[in-house]
């Protein structure tokens, strides 16, 4: 009797080169099978990944991403140790600059970053040192609203209110969500912002707001802004002037604060206001790898990211800290990118002179 399981060959004179066949086809068989499962838990065994916010500590891309850091550790296989770093600079253009040229193309560097880093090219040609359509799209999180805004010392409460008299508006650098929504809104509906630009970010706007420096800021994000202020939410010691969005945000609306749309005559103003707002909320804050990472990876991390953005205990967490989740796919990401960079050309070059103060 033969052992079971053996493989069974006609006898005769060809038998042995038969028998050398079949059994160098199970060995290929055996190795398909299981090599490619093993690849995938052993990619990121024993690894660290870098999961880099393009802004300040209390900024809410970093909220964001310290909160996902926390949770997709579990959904990678191997089970990688996640650091969370800061890296601010020149409106996320230094970090998005650190992820095209020096990051690892090994998937072990995740970039979180402003909107106006990824339209920095668009907007400004000479701009060579990252090409947006190059970078790898894992994941969108959510589709903000930025709003603009005062605190309860100032003259100005109501966006009407702008438009007569003067308000100081704090932003932070060139490039940054502060400064193009605060010189886009003053352009297209004529408010009358008094643009201050060198803050270093969101907490130190915070501050001079509340000390009276400024009268408020523009370009922050409402998700963010209830994580990050509870508490004058809550004792309404903000005023909500107008919310960029291109349809109005159910819970916004419901405090009566308007869109811009009403405030803007000029068609080529209003286009290019649509572009960068829609690109804005449909980018959201959207996780980005370095170009040239192996395929592998990038399913791997584009599977955790969709995972973890749908998790119940993330989900109950996010809610706590007041944070909206909104997952979007890496590749609706990526289409996203190709969209934007295929507007018309009268509308970028419009866009181009309204973004600076």
């Amino acid at each position: 009797m033969k052992p079971m399981g053996q493989l069974q060959v006609m006898a005769g004179p060809k038998a042995p080169r038969v028998q050398e066949s079949a059994n160098a086809l199970i060995v290929a068989v055996l190795l398909a099978a299981t090599s490619q499962p093993a690849h995938a838990a052993d990619f990121f065994a024993g690894k660290t990944i870098n999961l880099i916010a393009g802004t300040d500590v209390g900024g809410g891309f970093s909220i964001y991403a310290r909160l996902i850091g926390k949770h997709i550790s579990r959904y990678i296989p191997g089970n990688p140790t996640i650091i969370v770093r800061n890296m601010p600079g020149a409106g996320g253009a230094t970090a998005a600059t650190y992820l095209y040229r020096t990051a690892p193309r090994d998937g072990t560097t995740i970039l979180s970053v402003s909107p106006n880093a990824i339209l920095a090219k668009l907007l400004d040609n000479a701009q060579p040192q990252y090409d947006p359509a190059k970078f790898n799209y894992l994941a969108g999180a959510e589709r903000g609203v930025r709003l603009c805004m005062t605190f309860q010392h100032s003259k100005v409460k109501t966006f009407d209110d702008a438009l007569a008299q003067r308000a100081v508006i704090g932003v932070t650098s060139a490039g940054s969500p502060t400064r193009e929504y605060a010189a886009m809104i003053r352009h297209a509906t004529g408010v009358k912002f008094e643009i201050v630009s060198g803050y270093r970010g969101p907490p130190d706007i915070f501050l001079a707001m509340e000390r009276g420096e400024i009268d408020g800021t523009c370009g922050l994000d409402w998700s963010a802004l209830k994580a990050q202020q509870a508490e004058w939410l809550r004792d309404k010691k903000l005023n909500i002037l107008v919310q960029a969005a291109i349809e109005p945000e159910a819970g916004l609306a419901a405090l009566g604060v308007p869109t811009p749309w009403r405030y803007i005559r000029n068609d080529l103003d209003r286009r290019a206001l649509e572009l960068m707002i829609g690109f804005q909320q449909a980018f959201g804050k959207a996780y980005l790898a370095p170009p040239e990472v192996p395929a592998e990876p990038i399913r791997i991390l584009r599977t955790a990211f969709g995972a973890v953005l749908r998790d119940a205990e993330f989900l109950a967490e996010a809610e706590k800290m007041r944070l909206d989740i909104t997952p979007q796919s890496g590749e609706d990401v990526q289409r996203v990118i190709e969209n934007v960079y295929g507007a018309a050309p009268a509308v970028v070059e419009r866009l181009k002179k309204i973004v600076e103060p």
